[in-house]
């Protein structure tokens, strides 16, 4: 009989050469080698981390914290819940406040590492954390604003769409879509924000904080462990006491001034509100001549709002993906499902059974007849004219829009749980009752209005660079403006992450001299 003993001797001997070389193996030596226990949780830190400056990094971090706990239970209780329950949306403000926060404390912990050249001594990884997690939050938040389900996600959703559109990734990425928005807002972004920032805080860990500019002899020594003097660091009390200042500025911002409620627009509330306009909007989707009809992709084959870089148009190359034909899914489609209305549906026979001549022929003489339209109740007047069903048919749907039923008919789209909005907000942004409410609220383009919100309540001030290209020439006169500031921002967002390694960029902060301010402590203590 073979011993077991033995039998494990042997398997050791043998297998010991092999355990060396498994990625197992290597990669616990490796993390052993570079994050030790007195790195991750240090009880002491170079003297020359003095600053308040640094405190902004932990503060950055608490908000974050605050973000994703208030966050959690919005996705917890779901979205009636912060729109109908005071608790709800008082934890709704929490949210709104704790993102402010999060963004202000991130862009002053950025700006003062940008000052102090925080990527020199082999630390150009933690700068292109810091600077891509700042980016990927602004992706969460701006998810996160298209997930409020009111008057301003609606708007943002619709006048966003055309810059997602114009470099092709809107058939992809649909901002009207509220499902998809809110599956990135609550999970992929967020997730991705936690595993870049975890990465960044690894690199500040493994490498150390940088030196003061000029405190070592050679470059090759700011990439090795400090050896100078040190001071006692409370790493755990200190995050302790970021937490409870964040949690209490949020609640106390909360408190005073609350968050946006500024309930969605309905095509009912249009309808009701604005009849007219509600008419001539519809009768110009059965038309195909609205911005939605002749739009182009991802929608259709139209060309009004295509987009060219140059010779090329990446909205084309994308191609249809999202398919709306407007006189069918705005107006032919809604109005069949209309029970028990012989009338209507002799109208709609009429209409569809017309030779395309004939209904182009009704349309513009309808069209010519919009400046003396007029609404009496649920019916609509008209000067006689050529219009064939045309007058019957716009008389339903306002009696459609109406009751509701329009806005469920367009949401729905065959689906029972019905989530995505890209129709009834086309329909809706088609009119000029939606833009005349934009304007009031301060959110169109010209008013810098996709870092706004309604009221009085701060909204996307960290989207000020992209709103700010939208008033300068030839991005404000030109019809390709959406494709040329996402191309601007593309590129800028590559140089912002490449600063490390860009000549005369990387080497403005010893020109300019901030640091001086930041170290001060230790340059004083150093010329003494």
């Amino acid at each position: 009989m073979i011993d077991e003993k033995e039998i494990q001797i042997d398997r050791s001997e043998q297998d010991d050469k092999a355990i060396e070389h498994q990625w197992t193996t290597k990669l616990r030596k490796k993390v052993e080698g570079e994050l030790p226990p007195n790195k991750l949780l240090p009880d002491t830190q170079p003297a020359y981390v003095s600053s308040w400056i640094y405190v902004f990094g932990v503060l950055t971090l608490s908000a974050l914290g605050v973000v994703a706990v208030s966050g959690g239970i919005l996705a917890l209780f779901g979205p009636s819940w912060w729109q109908q329950s005071p608790e709800g949306h008082f934890v709704n403000s929490l949210h709104l406040w704790s993102v402010e926060l999060f963004f202000f404390f991130m862009v002053v912990h950025l700006w003062g590492k940008f000052f102090m050249a925080a990527w020199r001594g082999k630390r150009a990884l933690t700068w292109i954390s810091g600077a891509v997690a700042f980016l990927v939050s602004i992706g969460a938040a701006f998810t996160g604003y298209l997930s409020q389900q009111n008057f301003d996600s609606q708007w943002i959703s619709t006048q966003g769409k055309d810059a997602m559109n114009s470099i092709g990734i809107g058939a992809f990425f649909n901002l009207m879509n509220f499902g998809q928005m809110f599956m990135w807002h609550i999970l992929l972004l967020p997730l991705l924000v936690v595993v870049i920032v975890g990465i960044h805080i690894v690199g500040v860990r493994a490498k150390g904080v940088v030196p003061p500019i000029g405190s070592l002899p050679n470059k090759e020594d700011y990439a090795k462990p400090w050896q100078g003097k040190v001071r006692p660091y409370d790493i755990i009390k200190e995050g302790t006491i970021a937490v409870i200042i964040v949690s209490l500025l949020t609640v106390a911002l909360s408190v005073v001034f609350s968050s946006p409620d500024k309930p969605p627009l309905t095509i009912q509330r249009w309808a009701k509100a604005d009849p007219t306009d509600f008419v001539t909007t519809a009768a110009s989707e059965l038309a195909g001549t609205s911005f939605s009809g002749s739009y182009g992709p991802p929608y259709n084959n139209g060309t009004g709002a295509v987009q060219y870089l140059g010779p090329i148009s990446l909205q084309k190359i994308a191609g249809v993906r999202i398919p709306i034909n407007s006189a069918y899914d705005f107006v032919l489609q809604p109005l069949s499902i209309v029970p028990n209305n012989p009338t209507l549906k002799a109208a709609l026979k009429t209409y569809e059974s017309a030779s395309p001549a004939t209904q182009t022929l009704w349309n513009n003489n309808f069209a010519k007849a919009d400046s003396k339209l007029m609404v009496k109740g649920n019916e609509i007047a008209v000067p006689k004219g050529n219009y064939g069903p045309i007058p019957m048919l716009m008389d339903n749907m306002l009696k459609l829009a109406n009751t509701g039923a329009l806005d469920a008919a367009l949401e729905n789209s065959h689906q029972f749980y019905g989530t995505d909005y890209t129709k009834p907000l086309l329909f809706m942004a088609d009119g000029n009752y939606m833009a005349s409410l934009a304007t009031q609220d301060h959110l169109t383009g010209n008013q810098w209005g996709m870092m706004n919100e309604t009221d009085k309540w701060p909204g996307q001030p960290w989207l000020w660079l992209y709103t700010m290209w939208y008033q300068i020439p030839p991005m404000s006169t030109s019809g390709n403006a959406d494709v040329l500031v996402m191309s601007i921002m593309v590129l800028l967002t590559i140089g912002f992450a490449s600063i490390p390694f860009i000549p005369g960029v990387r080497s403005i902060p010893e020109k300019v001299g901030l640091y001086r301010l930041i170290w001060r402590d230790y340059y004083k203590d150093q010329k003494s």
